[in-house]
Parts: structure tokens; sequence; C-alpha cells
């Protein structure tokens, strides 16, 4: 398995982007690692009241590249983001063997959090590979799962353009093809403080081994979120997870209808995050 990072200078150099990052972020946080059985991992929480929200970013994002939603949910709960161990971030360089010790991770990252014990409710939302992962999850640990350009129930589309792009980005990473692979990513509607995540994503082409989007999870993990309070969006212009590759496997699996958001691309954390609060603070209607 290829390590995460290509070397201890560009380690280095990440971890330094994201603790900048966090250090310059106005909203009142704490940080802290934790132990965990996929090595230490690393909690940014913020915000407070009755309710927790647990995030799970998506493959090469953390809680620095997520700042513009997490701000939002923390004025309305207290909210911890969970940098993913052998991803970019502050976490464990180290990338898991196989998705065998996801659910135990994950059981314990949520006894962790800080509230998790006096919390009135639990709401584990994951993006892309963090809702692939929030899947494996015991679902008696939450009381709400929120699923976002989810990873985990279908497989990813690979397209020319997107190959092209992708490829292009990790071979000869400068701005320019950050900017290009971020555009067919977010689709039409352009992403908030873009200039932040080109600058990411070329540091991360330069700096770190990239991996591809999990697979789907076997039927019987997805079937244990029939009954539950299960809220599962996606953008209109998802490159990897269009709407109509999920729609049918969203319901048949998890037994609730798939919202589409309009204007949306797979960078829908970072395109409406005041869609995903609501998901976050309102159970699914019937």
């Amino acid at each position: 398995m290829r390590a995460l990072y290509r070397s201890p200078a560009t380690e280095s150099d990440v971890r330094r982007w994201c603790t900048e990052r966090l250090r310059e972020w106005p909203t009142q946080h704490t940080t802290k690692t934790v132990p965990t059985v996929l090595g230490g991992t690393h909690l940014t929480t913020a915000g407070g009241g009755p309710d927790l929200c647990i995030y799970l970013p998506g493959t090469n994002f953390n809680a620095a590249t997520s700042l513009g939603l997490l701000t939002q949910l923390a004025a309305r709960c207290q909210v911890t983001c969970v940098d993913l161990p052998g991803q970019p971030g502050l976490s464990s360089a180290e990338r898991p063997r196989d998705d065998s010790s996801s659910g135990a991770w994950l059981e314990s990252i949520i006894g962790q959090c800080p509230g998790s014990g006096t919390a009135r409710s639990v709401v584990l939302m994951g993006h892309s590979r963090g809702a692939a992962l929030a899947l494996s999850a015991p679902p008696s640990s939450v009381d709400r799962l929120v699923l976002v350009s989810p990873a985990g129930i279908a497989a990813v589309r690979i397209t020319l353009t997107l190959l092209a792009r992708s490829t292009s980005w990790v071979t000869r990473p400068d701005e320019r093809r950050s900017t290009r692979l971020v555009e067919l990513m977010s689709g039409p509607e352009p992403v908030p403080s873009s200039d932040s995540v080109v600058e990411w994503m070329t540091l991360i082409a330069r700096s770190t081994r990239t991996t591809g989007a999990p697979g789907p999870q076997p039927p019987d993990v997805l079937d244990r979120w029939r009954a539950r309070d299960v809220r599962v969006l996606v953008g209109e212009h998802d490159t990897f997870f269009p709407p109509e590759r999920l729609e049918d496997r969203v319901r048949s699996h998890l037994g609730v209808a798939l919202e589409v958001v309009h204007g949306a691309g797979h960078l829908l954390v970072d395109q409406r995050p005041d869609v995903l609060v609501g998901a976050v603070l309102e159970p699914r209607a019937g």
C-alpha cells in the first residue's frame, strides 16, 4: 500500500497548512487528537447546545478545508469534524488496510466526541468517502444519518473528462489544472472561496498520493439503516455520483427518497452549506 505523503517534508507542508487555517478561524473551537484502532484521530469541535453533529469529510478533505460548513453548523449546534486517518490532514497518515475496522473506529469516535454522552440528539453526517464510512456505524449509536454526495451506495462514475483532468492534476500539478478539476467537481455553480480550494488541491497533488473513491457497501450494511432517520443529498451535477446512479439504490436499500440539490455538484458541502445545516437539524419529511 502506497504511503499517503510523498516525503516527510510534504507531510509537514500539509499539516502546517491545516494548522494555520484552524488557527486563523475566527469561530471559537477546540482541537484534540484521540487514540483509535486506526491511529491518532484529530477532532475539531465548535458551537454548543444540546444537539451534536459529527462530520466526516470526503477524500482529500478535512476540518481545515470545511470551515464554511463548520461555521454555519456551529451557529446552530455543537459540531465535531473528524480528520480521516489515511487522508491529508491532522490525523494519522497510516492508511487503513481494509474497511473491517471502520465500524469500531466510528463507535470509538462517537464516544470520544465532546458532549456525546449528554447530547439530546447525535447526527452523523458524511460527505463522499465520509458518507461511506458513516454507513458502517452501528445505527443504534446515532439519531440521524445524513449522507452527502455519498460514496458507499453505488460505484463511482468515471468519465473521460474526469479521467483526463484528474490524471493531469496528479501528474503535473499546478493551479490551472487544480482549477479545471474543481470546476468539474462543482458543476455550473461556482464554489465560494474557490481560491482556497484551488490552493489546497494544488498542495495535496504535490504532497500526497491520492486515493480513489471507495466502492459500495455490502447490501446488508446498507439495509441496517432502513426505517431509521436517514437523509441522502446529492448535487444535480455531481460528476462522481450523479442522481440517476444513486436514486434506485437509495430507495431500495435505505428506504428513503434521494434529495437532489439543483445547481450544485460534488462539492455540495461548499456550495450549499445552508441546505446541509437544514438536513442536520430537521428530520426527513414523512
